[in-house]
C-alpha cells in the first residue's frame, strides 16, 4: 500500500470512528467552554451543535482531506461556527484565544480513541491520532477563519451604526428638515448622509431641507461635490435644498479652489436658513411682545 492510500485509510477509519462516537463526543464537548459559554440557555442544544461538528469532521476526515479548510464537509457548520466566534468576540476574544479553545477539544476526543485502539503503541492507534491532530488543526484554521471574518463585520457593523448616528435628521418645522454635521466627510460617510436626508424628505414631506456644516472642518473639492450631489438628488425628491454654516475659513477654501456652489442655495447659518425656508412658507417669525 502506498503512503497516499495508507493516509487515505487513516482517514476513513477516523471518520467512521467520529461517526461510531459522535454521541459520547458530543456529550463531552458539550462542557467544553467553548460551547458551554455560548449556549448558556440549554445543555442540550449545545450537544446537538456538538453533532454538527462532530458529524463535519466525520464527513471531512471521510475525504480524506484533513488539512483543506476550503472541503465542503464545513459548509454544513460554518454559519454555526460564525454565531459562536461572533458570541466570543463580542466577549472580547481575540481570535487567538478561541483557536485554543478549539485545541481544547482535542484531548476528550484523544482518549476515546485511544480507548478504541487494543494496543495504543501500534502503529495504527498512532496513525490515527496523528490523523485526528491534523483534522482539529484544520478545524482549528476554520474557526481562526470564521472569527477575523466576525470581527471585521462586527467592526463595520459598529461603524455604519455610528455613521447612522452621527448623521440625524431633525425636523425643525412642518415641512423643514435639517441634518446638522460635525466632523470629517467622506464618501462613505456622504452617502450615509444622502439617504438619511431623502429618506427624513419622504418620511416628513418636507419641502425645505438645511445641510448645516457649521461642525465640518475643512472643505475640499470631494466635500463640495458631495453637498452638490446631495442638494441635485433632495431637488429631484422636490425639495429645495439650503447649505448653511459656512465659516469665512472654509469660504475661502472654496475659493482658492475655484469651486462653483452657485448653484447651491447657502445661508451663513442654520438660523438664517430656517428663517429663509418659513419665509418661504409664509410663515412670519417676529418677537416676543413684552409683557411689561
Amino acid at each position: 500500500m502506498s503512503e497516499q492510500e495508507t493516509v487515505e485509510s487513516t482517514a476513513r477509519r477516523l471518520g467512521a470512528f467520529l461517526e461510531l462516537r459522535r454521541e459520547q463526543i458530543a456529550q463531552r464537548w458539550a462542557d467544553a467552554p467553548l460551547f458551554r459559554t455560548v449556549f448558556t440557555v440549554s445543555r442540550e442544544e449545545a450537544v446537538e451543535a456538538c453533532k454538527a461538528v462532530v458529524d463535519a469532521l466525520a464527513g471531512v476526515a471521510s475525504s480524506g482531506r484533513l488539512e483543506d479548510i476550503t472541503s465542503s464537509g464545513f459548509d454544513s457548520v460554518r454559519d454555526q461556527l460564525g454565531r459562536m466566534t461572533d458570541a466570543w468576540t463580542r466577549m472580547g476574544a481575540s481570535p487567538a484565544r478561541i483557536a485554543d479553545e478549539v485545541a481544547a477539544l482535542r484531548s476528550p476526543v484523544a482518549e476515546l480513541l485511544r480507548a478504541e485502539s487494543p494496543d495504543p503503541a501500534a502503529p495504527e492507534a498512532a496513525e490515527g491520532l496523528l490523523a485526528f491532530t491534523a483534522l482539529m488543526g484544520t478545524l482549528r484554521l476554520v474557526v481562526m477563519q470564521t472569527a477575523l471574518t466576525s470581527g471585521e463585520e462586527l467592526i463595520e457593523r459598529q461603524r455604519q451604526q455610528l455613521l447612522e448616528v452621527a448623521t440625524p435628521v431633525i425636523s425643525l418645522w412642518e415641512g423643514v428638515v435639517a441634518v446638522p454635521l460635525i466632523g470629517t466627510l467622506d464618501s462613505a460617510r456622504s452617502q450615509v448622509v444622502m439617504e438619511s436626508l431623502l429618506e427624513g424628505i419622504v418620511a416628513r414631506r418636507a419641502q425645505y431641507a438645511i445641510l448645516d456644516i457649521t461642525g465640518v472642518p475643512t472643505v475640499d473639492s470631494l466635500v463640495a461635490q458631495h453637498l452638490m450631489k446631495t442638494v441635485a438628488a433632495a431637488r429631484l425628491m422636490g425639495a429645495e435644498c439650503i447649505v448653511s454654516g459656512i465659516r469665512p475659513a472654509i469660504a475661502q477654501t472654496i475659493v482658492q479652489l475655484g469651486i462653483d456652489l452657485s448653484p447651491v442655495l447657502t445661508r451663513a447659518s442654520l438660523a438664517d436658513a430656517l428663517a429663509y425656508a418659513l419665509s418661504r412658507l409664509g410663515i412670519e417669525v417676529s418677537p416676543r411682545a413684552s409683557t411689561r
